[in-house]
């Protein structure tokens, strides 16, 4: 065992030749593929069915490292990747899972230099991806309504981070009204009624931005690609979904996992364009204009009425 290192400065990459240091956010795994995630102090230990571990065991040895607990169960300590702290980390409102991130940041273009308005921030998956995707140079607002939220979101962040990064501004407030006075290259809608707020995000974004709605159910869908398109200066509206499906490959026994991943969400995406008006293009003839469409403002007084009975 090396000599215990001093705390880090800022989190420190898996990967990194260098050894575990006192602060460090460490992930512990067993022989089941069971994941734990823990806070180096020194002179704390961590407790399990399998038994305890010094955390001065861990502090200076190296990533990958196998010890034993006092009932000798081996556990390999190792940096936790993002994944890693979205699956095990506190959570307040529902995470966006890895697979969507991903699907996220690639249909948005989210790129180094990005500024990107993110609503909600639920308990901050996104947004640790989103600033990793936007890099030093690029810049996430995230808007939350519901204070305990953004108090997870924020904990969470600034935990994976080593506390709260330079590029990241977290705001409480309606994202409807914060909308109106920012400008970014992209937003990123995890709202439950994302419609509200898409003529707040033709304001926000110039033209050639891009939009990005997360929403579980088809009716959502419908109705955000029924305002999109109905706003005027959006195009290119699309959907998609994403399915994960593992496999089990050990030998000559390789097959699917009896689990995957599959509904999450969907994914709408839409580019900025100006107005019709303005130079625009026209917008595009759907079928909803011959009649196959939905009153959404009927369907909101009805479910109103039904709500007030």
């Amino acid at each position: 065992m090396t000599e215990p290192s001093s705390t880090p400065v800022g989190p420190v990459l898996p990967g990194t030749d260098a050894p575990l240091a006192a602060g460090e956010l460490v992930l512990l795994l067993d022989r089941k593929g069971r994941r734990y995630l823990v806070d180096l102090e020194p002179g704390a230990q961590w407790h399990s069915h399998g038994g305890l571990v010094e955390h001065d065991d861990l502090i200076g040895s190296r990533e990958g490292s196998a010890v034993r607990t006092s009932k000798s169960m081996e556990v390999v300590v190792l940096r936790p990747t993002r994944e890693d702290v979205v699956l095990k980390m506190r959570r307040g409102a529902q995470v966006v899972y890895p697979k969507d991130q991903a699907m996220i940041v690639a249909m948005a273009d989210i790129r180094p230099g990005c500024t990107v308005i993110e609503a909600g921030a639920g308990s901050g998956a996104l947004t640790m991806a989103l600033l990793a995707a936007v890099g030093a140079d690029g810049r996430v607002v995230s808007v939350e309504r519901r204070e305990d939220h953004a108090r997870i979101a924020r904990a969470n962040v600034e935990r994976f981070h080593g506390g709260a990064p330079d590029n990241w501004e977290l705001i409480v407030d309606d994202v409807v009204e914060v909308l109106t006075s920012r400008r970014a290259h992209r937003v990123v809608l995890d709202l439950l009624e994302p419609w509200l707020a898409v003529p707040g995000t033709a304001a926000a974004l110039p033209p050639g931005g891009i939009v990005c709605a997360y929403t579980p159910g088809v009716p959502q869908v419908m109705r955000v690609s029924d305002e999109l398109w109905a706003d005027g200066r959006f195009t290119e509206v699309r959907t998609t979904e994403t399915l994960v499906r593992p496999w089990d490959v050990d030998g000559l026994a390789v097959r699917p996992a009896h689990r995957m991943v599959a509904h999450t969400a969907f994914l709408t995406t839409a580019r900025r364009v100006p107005a019709r008006d303005d130079g625009g293009p026209a917008r595009r003839r759907r079928k909803a204009d011959t009649g196959g469409h939905v009153d959404w403002e009927a369907t909101d007084r009805a479910r109103d009425a039904h709500a007030s009975d």
